[in-house]
């Protein structure tokens, strides 16, 4: 039995959740699961509530501590990217509200992700604990190293911009697996989707141009 908030979630918002998954389909967001799970995680319990009328805009929200929500756009084409079957052990790095995660959730079998600000860490665990989602770990600490003990993971998403993907967090790829991320100038970065061929090679492809908050972390930006 899920929680009585988030019963009362997905019991509310219906319309605007099934105009929101219109609107992302529209854009391309296209795999029928991720649309499901994007409908199915009711995100206005997950960000202030003063900013819940404006909860299934497909805009990022500030939750507090400098950070955002991630538009809905935005996670559904970094999931999508993953290319996800069902089974997967997927690593975060950038928990904030949860939101990401949440969407996760449905779609494999395990998430691990990394928060650097305890507080978002606690309220991401308490929103999580709400949804009874219980295939998801959160931790404390600098992302940017990943969390090999937990690893390989068959794919990574990485929802914060750096200069360049974490060396670190690219080798706890598993061969096959695709880390997705935003990388490059501050000014200019650009979503990219890295692939490991080999324990040495690794395939790039530019999914697009984007906006996202600092990676912060000794193989990111610095604080």
């Amino acid at each position: 039995m899920k929680s009585a908030e988030y019963q009362a979630g997905l019991a509310g918002y219906v319309r605007a959740r099934s105009r929101l998954v219109l609107k992302l389909s529209e854009a391309g967001v296209t795999d029928p699961r991720v649309l499901a799970a994007i409908k199915n995680t009711p995100r206005h319990v997950l960000i202030p509530e003063i900013l819940r009328v404006r909860a299934y805009q497909d805009r990022a929200l500030p939750i507090g501590e400098g950070q955002t929500i991630s538009a809905p756009g935005v996670v559904g084409r970094m999931t999508q990217a993953l290319r996800l079957k069902g089974h997967e052990r997927i690593l975060e790095i950038g928990t904030g509200s949860g939101y990401q995660a949440a969407v996760l959730s449905h779609l494999v079998e395990s998430v691990v992700s990394i928060e650097r600000i305890p507080d978002l860490a606690d309220t991401a665990r308490q929103h999580l604990a709400g949804m009874e989602i219980g295939n998801v770990k959160i931790f404390v600490g600098d992302g940017t190293w990943g969390r090999p003990e937990n690893g390989p993971y068959d794919g990574i998403l990485v929802t914060a911009g750096g200069p360049a993907p974490p060396k670190p967090v690219l080798l706890q790829l598993r061969v096959g697996g695709a880390l997705i991320g935003p990388f490059g100038p501050r000014d200019r970065q650009q979503l990219v989707r890295i692939v490991r061929r080999d324990r040495t090679r690794f395939a790039q492809e530019v999914l697009g141009d984007c906006s996202f908050v600092d990676l912060i972390g000794e193989h990111g930006w610095a604080a």
